[in-house]
C-alpha cells in the first residue's frame, strides 16, 4: 500500500489575513484611502477648467509627462491607473465578500429589531454599485472617447464640454457624485475605525472631517457640469 507523501500546503500570512473579516476590512480601508487621495487630486485637476482651455489642456498634457525623462511618456499615468484599478478591485471584492459573509451569518428571524441605520449606511452597497457602473461609463466617455460622439483625441477641454452639453450625461454625473459623497462620508468614518484612528475623544472631529470631505468633493465635482450647462464655462 503506497503512502501519501504529499504535505499539506499552509496558507501564507497574507492569505490568512485576507480570509479574515478584519483583514478584509483593513483591505477596504487602505484601498479606500488610496481612492480618496486620487479623488482629491482628480477634483483639483477638474477645477482647472475654470481657468480656460489652455490651462486645462496644459494640465492634461503635463500628466502624460510626469517623471520624464526617468519615466517614459505616459508611464506615470499608467502606473497611477494600475494602482487605482488594484485599489478599486480590492475594495469591491472585499466589500462583496464581507456582504456575503454578513448575509450568511444572519439568522432567519430577529428577536429584536436592529437599530435604525443612517441613510448613508443603508445605501452604501447600492452606492458602490452605482459608482462602479459610473466609472465604466466615465472611462468610455472621457478616456477612450467611445461614447462621446463629438470628442476629439488630444482636446480634453473641448471633450469635457461636449460631454456635459448632453443633459442625460450631466444628470448621470451629478447623481453619481451625490452617491460618491454619501460613500465617502460613511467610508471615511468606517476606515478610521478599522485602522484604529477613531476614539471617543476623536469621534466628533472625525465625523466633522468626514462630512466636510464629502461636501467638498461633491461640490467640487458637481461644479464642473453645472458650469457647463449654465454657460459659465464654454
Amino acid at each position: 500500500m503506497a503512502l501519501d507523501t504529499r504535505t499539506e500546503r499552509r496558507p501564507s500570512f497574507a492569505g490568512l489575513l485576507w480570509r479574515s473579516t478584519v483583514g478584509k476590512k483593513t483591505a477596504m480601508a487602505v484601498s479606500g484611502v488610496v481612492m480618496l487621495l486620487y479623488l482629491v487630486a482628480h477634483m483639483l485637476g477638474n477645477l482647472k477648467i475654470f481657468f480656460g482651455s489652455d490651462e486645462f489642456n496644459g494640465y492634461a498634457h503635463w500628466l502624460r509627462t510626469v517623471g520624464e525623462p526617468f519615466l517614459h511618456h505616459e508611464w506615470f499615468l499608467w502606473i497611477a491607473r494600475v494602482v487605482l484599478l488594484a485599489a478599486v478591485l480590492t475594495h469591491g471584492v472585499a466589500a462583496f465578500q464581507l456582504s456575503r459573509r454578513d448575509i450568511r451569518a444572519r439568522p432567519s428571524k430577529y428577536v429584536h429589531k436592529k437599530p435604525r441605520q443612517s441613510y448613508a449606511t443603508r445605501t452604501m452597497r447600492w452606492g458602490g454599485v452605482i459608482l462602479a457602473l459610473f466609472i465604466v461609463w466615465h472611462i468610455l466617455d472621457l478616456t477612450t472617447l467611445t461614447v462621446n460622439p463629438r470628442a476629439e483625441a488630444g482636446h480634453p477641454y473641448q471633450n469635457l464640454i461636449a460631454s456635459f452639453d448632453r443633459w442625460p450625461v450631466t444628470t448621470l454625473y451629478i447623481v453619481a457624485m451625490l452617491a460618491l459623497g454619501l460613500h465617502v462620508r460613511h467610508g471615511f468614518w468606517s476606515a478610521a475605525q478599522t485602522l484604529g484612528v477613531g476614539s471617543a475623544a476623536r469621534d466628533r472631529v472625525l465625523k466633522t472631517v468626514a462630512n466636510l470631505l464629502a461636501l467638498v468633493l461633491t461640490a467640487g465635482f458637481v461644479a464642473v457640469p453645472v458650469a457647463v450647462v449654465t454657460g459659465a464655462v464654454s
